[in-house]
This record gives structure tokens, C-alpha cells and sequence, in this order.
């Protein structure tokens, strides 16, 4: 079983930034590509950031030039760095893998979510 947890939401005011991370751990052969999606209230889940196992990255046009992501393939890590957040980026964002399993099972994966609050 493989499971992906979320950590670095919180509270912050525009402008300010905060780290996402993203782990995944359990019976893990390897990671495909991983992501960041988001749900702000009322919206759509949207992607916010992708990465593959190579490292080459989409970013949504509406975070370009504020938010990065970057993994660490030893750590089986995702991040999303964000920058200069801005009230509509409040969502909860959550990771999703793509992932091989030690039985050779390829599986999508989720993380239960973290909150992000950009608020004066």
C-alpha cells in the first residue's frame, strides 16, 4: 500500500510564501510523474503544477513566474514553492502520484489535502 502525505498549509497573508511537501511512502517500486492540483470554494479542482520522473515541469498559467515545483526522487518527495501568494490562490491543494508498486501495479495516488489560507 502507498500512500502520499501533505504537509507546509497554512495561514498567510498576501504577497508572503509558503513550502508545500509532499511524501510518499509504503510499497513503492517507483514514481511516475507527480502533481499539484487545487480546489478553492466553489471552484473546479485545477492542475496547479506538474513534474515528471525527469524532472521537466508544467506550471498553470495562472501561478507562472510565482509557484515551482521540484521533487526529490531519493526522498520520493514533491514540493511546490509559493511566492508573492495571492488571496485567490486559498484552495486546498492536494498532491497525486503516479506510482509502480514493489508487485509491479501501477496506481494513481492522492494525498488527503492540505489548506492554503492567503488572507489579510
Amino acid at each position: 500500500q502507498v500512500q502520499l502525505v501533505e504537509s507546509g498549509g497554512g495561514l498567510v497573508q498576501p504577497g508572503e510564501s509558503l513550502r508545500l511537501s509532499c511524501a510518499a511512502s509504503g510499497s513503492i517500486f517507483s514514481i511516475g510523474a507527480m502533481g499539484w492540483y487545487r480546489q478553492g470554494p466553489g471552484k473546479e479542482r485545477e492542475l496547479v503544477a506538474g513534474i515528471t520522473s525527469s524532472s521537466s515541469t508544467n506550471v498553470a498559467d495562472s501561478v507562472k513566474g510565482r509557484f515551482t515545483i521540484s521533487r526529490d526522487n531519493a526522498k520520493n518527495t514533491v514540493y511546490l514553492q509559493m511566492n508573492n501568494l495571492k488571496p485567490e490562490d486559498t484552495a486546498v491543494y492536494r498532491c497525486n502520484a503516479f506510482v509502480t508498486t514493489t508487485g509491479r501495479s501501477q496506481q494513481s495516488i492522492w494525498g488527503q489535502g492540505t489548506q492554503v489560507t492567503v488572507s489579510s
